[in-house]
């Protein structure tokens, strides 16, 4: 296999200027706890997750991501993974240390190949969760997270390179080429996908549910709350896991999601798919729109122009 240190995404972290409005619809309509706040800035679990939380809200001027965070097993691993990228000619956001956020922990903050901050911890106290029960439509967990950058392959062999971060699929349309691919860190079969935009952005946040039951129940509820649905439910080829996804307020796309695809790491070879096949995109062909250009530029989102400006927290 591979030297491979990371083990798991522990959480995203958004910034947005109508974070009350943001705030509510995460702790209301979408199922997540709030944990924690403090000034501006507030901490969101998922039920089932032992993650002290899987998305942070900061109050802000502007909307950007101001982070993606994952996980090692050890605080050894925190120091050599440090290492590696100084070493690899990485920039270092801050040097390992104690992390003062929910569970505490060690870890340090670095810069991608894109200017995107990304965080590594380990020794994070794990939060009391709980089983989600049958036909309890709330996120389970994280699941994954999906950047836009102009150039995937660079932004792909950046994260394949440093971080061991194996390719799982590509998506490759005949006309527009290479769109998407999906990287993993475990065998979950993608953590990560990079899609292309004409800038940097997020492109969307994944929650899961406990099962199909669920995410349809959860689906149908945030509809009935009139949250802008974009696409979905249906379900894809790549990863083969269900999608709805929708707009919160603040226009960031997120996404529910379950069964996504467990893989045999030894064994598993990428795929190319071709999506101007219908059933590539939606396999049961139940989505409300097929995925057309104006629903590929529709997932750009606002440019972000925090490229190498790292978080003020």
């Amino acid at each position: 296999m591979t030297d491979r240190l990371i083990t798991h995404l522990r959480h995203v972290d958004i910034a947005v200027p109508d974070y009350d409005k943001e705030l509510d619809f995460y702790s209301g309509v979408w199922g997540l706890t709030k944990v924690e706040e403090d000034s501006g800035i507030s901490f969101l679990a998922a039920e089932g997750s032992p993650e002290q939380y899987v998305l942070r809200l900061r109050k802000a001027e502007e909307k950007r991501l101001d982070l993606v965070a994952y996980g090692v097993a050890t605080t050894v691993d925190v120091d050599v993974l440090a290492e590696r990228l100084l070493a690899g000619g990485v920039q270092l956001i801050t040097q390992p240390g104690r992390i003062d956020t929910p569970g505490g922990g060690y870890g340090f903050r670095f810069f991608d190949v894109d200017g995107r901050a990304v965080e590594v911890t380990a020794d994070v106290a794990p939060r009391k969760h709980r089983k989600i029960e049958e036909r309890e439509s709330i996120p389970v967990r994280l699941s994954h997270v999906v950047l836009n950058s102009p150039d995937i392959n660079k932004t792909r062999d950046w994260y394949a390179r440093h971080l061991d971060f194996a390719l799982s699929d590509t998506i490759r349309h005949p006309k527009m080429g290479e769109f998407m691919h999906f990287m993993r860190v475990n065998s979950q079969h993608h953590s990560l996908g990079i899609g292309h935009a004409p800038h940097l952005s997020l492109n969307h946040i994944s929650f899961e549910l406990r099962g199909l039951d669920e995410y349809m129940r959860g689906t149908g509820r945030v509809k009935k709350a009139g949250i802008s649905g974009m696409w979905g439910p249906g379900r894809h080829v790549a990863g083969d896991n269900t999608f709805s996804y929708f707009w919160d307020p603040q226009g960031n796309m997120i996404e529910y999601t379950t069964e996504l695809e467990q893989l045999d790491e030894d064994t598993w070879h990428p795929h190319i798919y071709d999506p101007s096949k219908e059933e590539v995109m939606d396999q049961w062909g139940t989505s409300n729109n097929p995925m057309e250009e104006n629903l590929g530029k529709e997932s750009f989102n606002d440019a972000d122009k925090s490229a190498f400006i790292a978080p003020p927290v």
